[in-house]
């Protein structure tokens, strides 16, 4: 059973979305703007209600198959668990990122992972729905001071790690006062700092435009 939703989590998350999306208008999203398959160049081509629907199913397609491990290993809304579980939850909700940044269907190459990533740390509730939820304030903010989404969601993804164990601290210290990590909770925190690495890998190209100074910003008619 457990085998079989890794499985289904990476075919969820390798959905093309964005590619379907921009199919159904008539166009080919890798051939306009960045090339990338992700919500941004959706919508800097198509729209902004098209980069929201593409949003909203790209973080589904983390969020869902992550819930349905949960509930398979009745671990939804417990802060404690045995490493077993805390290994296959989490197995879930890395093999939707991989399944969207490394699209079997697209040649492995997919989008940037930001809004499954998002997804997939909802679905992990709650220990992982906290820093998903910081993460997404951190994003907004920083879209409104800079406007640039490439730097907003590096940003937002650098929070992870920190406050995955911030959030398992407080909680801890609430429920029983003892403040020594758990081995499963060492392991969300690893997690949280290869999702905040595996965010940077995909925004490199981004990162150059940042620093060259010709990265456009969300407002831009030309996707970058």
């Amino acid at each position: 059973m457990l085998p079989l939703i890794i499985i289904a989590a990476f075919l969820a998350g390798s959905i093309p979305f964005g590619l379907l999306i921009a199919r159904a208008k008539g166009v080919d999203i890798r051939k306009h703007g960045s090339g990338n398959i992700g919500a941004t160049n959706v919508g800097r081509v198509l729209g902004r209600r098209f980069f929201f629907l593409c949003f909203a199913l790209d973080l589904l397609k983390g969020l869902l198959p992550t819930l349905a491990m949960g509930a398979a290993l009745g671990a939804l809304g417990a802060f404690t668990m045995s490493m077993h579980d805390a290994a296959w939850w989490l197995g879930a909700a890395v093999a939707s990122i991989l399944g969207h940044v490394f699209c079997p269907w697209l040649g492995f190459k997919g989008g940037k992972g930001v809004a499954t990533g998002l997804g997939a740390l909802l679905g992990v509730f709650p220990l992982l729905s906290v820093a998903g939820g910081v993460a997404t304030v951190v994003w907004i903010l920083a879209m409104l001071l800079w406007r640039y989404v490439s730097l907003a969601s590096i940003i937002a993804a650098i929070t992870l790690a920190p406050t995955i164990g911030l959030a398992w601290w407080l909680a801890s210290r609430q429920r029983t006062g003892q403040t020594t990590p758990e081995p499963a909770m060492l392991l969300f925190v690893g997690i949280g700092a290869l999702l905040t690495l595996l965010v940077v890998w995909t925004h490199r190209a981004n990162i150059g435009r940042l620093r060259a100074g010709t990265e456009l910003r969300a407002a831009s008619k030309r996707p970058a």
